[in-house]
């Protein structure tokens, strides 16, 4: 049975968890928050508390979760929010006239230190313990990655980061058959259960990973763009 780490359990990442465990893996959750534990062990997925910001968090809660699931881990997601609690100035970091430093610190430099050591403490686990056949990483950023915007620079710098660390990743570890790919949701989530075309379904998003999951080899995807129909698309 295949095994996976899902750090960020509390919105996206839960939905992935409940497809996963439905295609029948062995889950574990790992977030910050008590509630959103309790809420992951409600679901039938084993829970840790991480700290997705700290190398030695992420890198103990793989070892814990490969002990839990007969000493492998196959797949391991970051749908973290890499931002913590509230943060300083306006949406996006605001114009960079206006900027503070404190704002760099939240909107730029945050998002980067996550994905860092969550590829980072990925990296050296399976580097200590190669997979038999393959294993996944996949990182899960948004739209801001492709693209900086007037008022949201700052933001754009820390996707940006986010992406060439990702890509990085990707290419020191693809010859250990370990497939590293960015999921960029380029949409606003849904959270309240709609049917609207104009934002991104979790559960559709969850289908995402399980599809980059599921890859070959020989046929591996190391960016994957999700935008709905309704909003707009900018190739």
């Amino acid at each position: 049975m295949p095994s996976a780490l899902v750090i960020g359990a509390r919105n996206l990442g839960f939905s992935v968890i409940e497809r996963l465990l439905a295609d029948g893996w062995e889950v574990t959750g790992a977030a910050r928050s008590a509630e959103t534990l309790d809420k992951v062990r409600g679901a039938g997925a084993g829970a840790l508390e991480v700290d997705v910001t700290d190398q030695a968090s992420v890198g103990a809660a793989l070892e814990a979760a490969a002990r839990e699931h007969g000493g492998r881990v196959d797949l391991v997601v970051n749908a973290a929010s890499p931002y913590g609690g509230a943060r300083s100035g306006p949406f996006g970091g605001g114009p960079l006239a206006d900027a503070a430093p404190e704002g760099f610190d939240d909107w730029s430099a945050m998002p980067v230190r996550g994905a860092f050591a969550f590829l980072s403490a990925s990296a050296r686990h399976f580097s200590d313990h190669p997979p038999a056949t393959k294993a996944t990483l996949v990182q899960v950023t948004g739209g801001s990655s492709r693209r900086g915007m007037p008022g949201r620079g700052l933001w754009a710098a820390g996707a940006f980061g986010v992406r060439a660390l990702t890509q990085a990743a990707a290419l020191e570890l693809r010859e250990q058959r370990v497939h590293v790919a960015l999921l960029i949701v380029d949409a606003v989530i849904d959270r309240s259960g709609g049917d609207d075309l104009g934002t991104a379904d979790p559960a559709s998003l969850a289908g995402a990973v399980a599809y980059l999951a599921g890859q070959s080899p020989r046929a591996m995807t190391h960016e994957l763009q999700v935008t709905p129909a309704r909003d707009q698309w900018v190739p």
